[in-house]
């Protein structure tokens, strides 16, 4: 299912838009203030961002150069009543994809959405997400809360391989044959005990990543 942040302050167009996306399939979270669009996204980045310039705490602008500055192929559309043509060059300078002014007709809303994300599918999976946990793959990078952390190769895999099962608990003969037997490493139970351990206190003991004691472990959001 394609994720979806829409900052919006009005909750009328927002319920609108959302229930019609909903429809097509897209899961989409609002965002009422440019503060609670941060939150959302640093917990989990989705695949494409909808913003509204006018926010009652600040100019969405200013977030679009915030996402850039740090998811640099996050999909991001503006879709706002400042429509003069000084407004669109500064909305596409501050590193938006596209720009959509209000009134809109929700079917070309959504053509100029599908019409995105065929431009940039191939970076649609770039970027794995739960509980402030970032995954930059194609940069081979973490960040947590914002914050960039250095972990070893196994560290990176056996956490990329725990997000890109999120939501499922995965047990801990398939984390071993899928870290560390893949990569031709016969290991003890007791590394990825280990491996876990340091993983967890670079990540500052994250909540989204459970112990199903006994099985193995799973990561799920918890916001």
């Amino acid at each position: 299912m394609i994720e979806l942040c829409y900052v919006e302050d009005n909750p009328d167009i927002a319920d609108t838009v959302k229930q019609y996306l909903a429809q097509k399939g897209f899961r989409v979270t609002v965002c009422a203030t440019l503060a609670q669009a941060r939150q959302t996204l640093q917990a989990n980045v989705p695949t494409l961002v909808l913003l509204d310039w006018n926010m009652p705490d600040g100019r969405g602008d200013r977030l679009c150069q915030w996402i850039r500055s740090r998811w640099k192929e996050l999909p991001v559309i503006f879709l706002t009543v400042r429509g003069d043509s000084a407004d669109i060059v500064s909305g596409f300078k501050s590193g938006a994809d596209d720009y959509v002014v209000k009134p809109f007709e929700l079917e070309v809303l959504y053509s100029r959405i599908l019409a995105l994300l065929r431009r940039t599918r191939d970076t649609a999976g770039q970027y794995l997400s739960c509980g402030g946990i970032v995954i930059d793959r194609s940069r081979m990078t973490v960040s947590c809360q914002g914050e960039e952390i250095g972990l070893s190769i196994l560290e990176y895999q056996l956490l990329l391989y725990l997000i890109q099962n999120k939501g499922r608990t995965v047990t801990r003969e398939k984390i071993l044959e899928q870290v560390w037997d893949m990569n031709g490493n016969y290991v003890n139970d007791n590394t990825l005990t280990v491996t876990m351990k340091r993983l967890r206190d670079k990540l500052s003991q994250p909540a989204c990543l459970k112990t199903v004691r006994s099985v193995g472990y799973r990561m799920e959001d918890t916001i």
